[in-house]
């Protein structure tokens, strides 16, 4: 008989949403964690980086509204900013521990590895259960460069006691955007290197370079088409070179060349489970090759084009509670989900790209909204505030957009209710909304 109906491998939002899901049906259930409990999101990952991106939203507002009724300039005060931060994540691990053995769910740490079909060893002990879930997320990955040891990841950035004079990032995707913004605004001297010169590669590429745009006039640098080859340690700097003739000097520099899944040392292959270099491979209902063993979250090679992010992980967390413990089979159906580059300006983007709609227009229509003069962005001394909405021309609803501006992360959830929700312009247009806010703006988007 075996010790557990689930044992869930990783303890982060989508593992806890399962096995919360799971002890409501019933299951006996037991969560493993090698490392801190709750997972990359509240420890070492969106959570901590919001609370530092709060700064980030203070002074560009007030940048936003100098001469324009607003005096004095504001500055971070990174000791202070890190203190609050980690009065936050302190509390994290031990209260989630907590929760879920105050909730009879229990709890294993150490490392977990498969050894054969139905046995799983987390630390020096052995445990089986009758199914399996797989929630181990992403760690980042690190340029295999000479050098590559002077790497600090983001992990490292969102715990740094001083912030360096000079910092630079590798790897032009969400997270460079990020940490690239708070650094600038805490006052270092910031730069981020790609091999390309398509950053952001899932946006719109017009509103990423408008967003580029603005980031170089805050004063971050951008180095495309900059394919790097070594770091040397130079007394306490770093010299970063390519095969060309690029040469950087810089106090601190960071891999922010993507992530890479937690699938390495779990000995998946003992137990027939098949991996991708993006992660596990599931099927349509987060099952593996291995008919016991499931995988949810930002470790699973994702059969669509859900984003890794951590709402998906505990939606998908939930679905397997359900899976699990009832006789439904259905597969998962995602609704469209939204994501935001929380840069100075934020970027957002949901369903249909503008790309995709410009290159059908036999069933699309694509808006290009300049929302700048518009009373929302004009009360807040906004530059440049654009929107690019996707229309389906059969049947008049809303399939897409693309937002820049501060309140683009407002605007887009906006928008991710009413694309799901499938209503028409007509309908949004029948709607009421409290004025003047983001949300009034709706109706006049289309």
């Amino acid at each position: 008989m075996a010790d557990y109906d689930v044992i869930i491998i990783g303890a982060g939002p989508g593992g806890i949403a399962a096995a919360y899901g799971l002890l409501a049906k019933g299951a006996k259930v037991a969560i493993v964690e090698e490392n801190l409990w709750g997972g990359t999101c509240p420890n070492r990952g969106c959570d901590p980086k919001k609370i530092l991106y709060a700064s980030v939203e203070a002074i560009e507002n007030g940048q936003y509204l100098q001469h324009h009724g607003l005096t004095g300039e504001l500055k971070v005060d990174w000791s202070a900013l890190m203190d609050n931060k980690r009065q936050y994540t302190s509390k994290i691990p031990t209260g989630t521990k907590q929760g879920l053995d105050h909730a009879n769910i229990a709890t294993l740490s150490g490392h977990a590895q498969f050894l054969t079909d139905n046995q799983l060893q987390v630390g020096d002990q052995v445990v089986t259960a009758t199914d399996y879930i797989i929630a181990t997320g992403q760690r980042p990955a690190i340029l295999p460069i000479e050098g590559k040891e002077y790497f600090q990841t983001s992990t490292d950035f969102l715990d740094l006691d001083e912030l360096p004079k000079s910092v630079t990032f590798v790897g032009a995707g969400y997270v460079a955007f990020e940490l690239a913004t708070i650094a600038n605004a805490a006052g270092s001297d910031v730069h981020i290197i790609h091999h390309n010169d398509w950053p952001l590669k899932e946006f719109d590429q017009s509103l990423v370079q408008e967003l580029v745009a603005q980031m170089k006039a805050r004063g971050i640098k951008f180095d495309f088409n900059v394919d790097l080859t070594s770091i040397q340690k130079d007394d306490d700097q770093y010299v970063l070179k390519d095969d060309q003739h690029f040469s950087l000097r810089t106090d601190a520099v960071f891999s922010t060349a993507g992530r890479i899944p937690n699938i390495d040392t779990m000995g998946l292959e003992n137990v027939g489970v098949g991996t991708l270099k993006k992660g596990v491979q599931v099927n349509h209902r987060l099952r593996t090759d291995n008919a016991h063993i499931y995988a949810l979250g930002d470790v699973i090679a994702r059969v669509g084009n859900e984003p890794k992010l951590t709402p998906v992980a505990s939606f998908e967390g939930r679905y397997l509670a359900n899976l699990l413990t009832s006789e439904s089979n259905r597969p998962i159906e995602y609704p469209l989900i939204p994501s935001v580059v929380y840069a100075a300006p934020k970027i957002a983007r949901i369903g249909v790209s503008p790309t995709v709609g410009k290159g059908d227009p036999d069933d699309y229509v694509v808006k290009d909204l300049d929302l700048t003069n518009w009373f929302t962005y004009f009360r807040l001394g906004e530059p440049v505030a654009k929107a690019r909405v996707v229309l389906d021309k059969q049947t008049n609803t809303i399939v897409g957009a693309q937002v820049l501006s501060s309140k683009a992360d407002e605007l887009i959830n906006y928008l991710t209710t009413v694309i799901n929700e499938h209503q028409t312009v007509d309908e949004v247009q029948a709607e009421i909304f409290a004025y003047p806010t983001v949300a009034s703006d709706l109706p006049y988007l289309f």
